[in-house]
């Protein structure tokens, strides 16, 4: 499936039914007087999140999208029908702006959340609602109001609740199939990943989470080198950010150096990802240029305070472990916010 993130769209609901001019015209009743019905409302166009959604793809091939008018008002002061709401389902993580003014109109972050993007306009009334004793023959009625319209910026940011980041081909994928029953291409060169993968995580005694593989990072990044800028956004999202680092590198500070390009294309991207929780993931364990060097890396990470794991994607090797313990700190995490949630409401 091709993931696709960012869309442009044009939206528009339906127009009101116009009201309706009428009279009773009923046997031995003479001058029965006006009885128009109003005119039905449009039609609203709502967006609504959707979990099994991950790619705004369709939306590169379907760019209009336009909702029911309302009916016209009839006789006997019968309203018209109202338009049928156009309900548009888009990933949870969507984000909504106005084309031209860059307003943010919703961040879609929950599932099933709706928003109306577009306001159906107001049927008009029909001739009954205005007559007076001076004028009792109404022969007008309102017509009905235009539905809104506009054109809309879609920028998708994944939700997942760790986020894998790391250089090009330091075994990300391999971890995530690892991790979860997620099957991400593998392959022995740079690149393989070129779009976000997302994994469900299951940990014995802890609710499942997301994890996310975002495509291999380089040095300047945040400038659009290689492939990060266009995926840095989704890191945004991530509850728990997760430095992938290859312990096989041929020289001990290599990790170290990468480590350390990492939170820096960070940092340049955005500060505020730094303030975000951080561990570190020491991959490929099992090969022996690694072996012979990870005591200077472990080392070197709790000299600076790094909470870290060693594990090993291909040979499964500390993967329950860090399975636990991601799960333990995203649950911690989560209950952090509702309690905080809740105080912030009660005050």
């Amino acid at each position: 499936m091709r993931f696709v993130d960012e869309a442009k769209i044009y939206v528009k609901a339906g127009d009101g039914g116009r009201g309706c001019v009428s009279f009773r015209r009923e046997k031995y009743v003479p001058r029965g007087g006006p009885d128009g019905g109003d005119g039905g409302r449009g039609g609203h166009v709502i967006f609504r999140a959707n979990s099994h959604l991950h790619t705004l793809l369709d939306f590169k091939y379907r760019q209009h999208f336009k909702a029911q008018r309302g009916q016209h008002g009839r006789g006997k002061r019968q309203t018209g029908k109202r338009g049928e709401d156009l309900v548009i389902d888009v990933p949870v993580g969507t984000i909504v702006r106005d084309a031209e003014t860059g307003e943010l109109i919703a961040d879609l972050v929950r599932d099933g959340q709706e928003v109306i993007v577009a306001r159906g306009g107001r049927g008009g009334w029909g001739n009954w609602h205005f007559a007076t004793p001076t004028r009792q023959a109404p022969r007008y009625a309102q017509p009905g109001e235009k539905g809104e319209e506009r054109w809309l910026l879609l920028e998708l940011k994944l939700l997942a609740d760790v986020g894998l980041v790391g250089e090009p081909n330091v075994g990300k994928s391999t971890l995530v199939a690892a991790l979860s029953a997620a099957r991400p291409k593998i392959a022995d060169y740079p690149f393989t990943t070129l779009v976000p993968q997302l994994g469900v995580v299951e940990a014995a005694d802890f609710p499942p989470f997301v994890i996310a593989e975002i495509p291999g990072l380089l040095e300047g990044a945040h400038e659009g080198v290689g492939l990060g800028y266009r995926f840095l956004r989704h890191i945004e999202r991530n509850m728990i950010i997760a430095y992938v680092l290859d312990a096989s590198k041929i020289a001990p500070e290599a990790p170290l150096a990468s480590l350390k390009k990492l939170k820096k294309e960070l940092e340049a991207y955005n500060p505020i990802l730094l303030e975000k929780k951080q561990i570190v993931i020491i991959n490929k364990i099992d090969l022996p240029a690694a072996r012979e060097d990870l005591s200077f890396l472990e080392n070197a990470l709790k000299a600076e305070g790094w909470v870290y794991y060693k594990v090993s994607a291909l040979t499964k090797e500390g993967i329950d472990m860090l399975k636990q313990e991601l799960a333990k700190a995203v649950c911690g995490m989560k209950n952090k916010e509702k309690s905080e949630s809740v105080i912030s409401v009660t005050d």
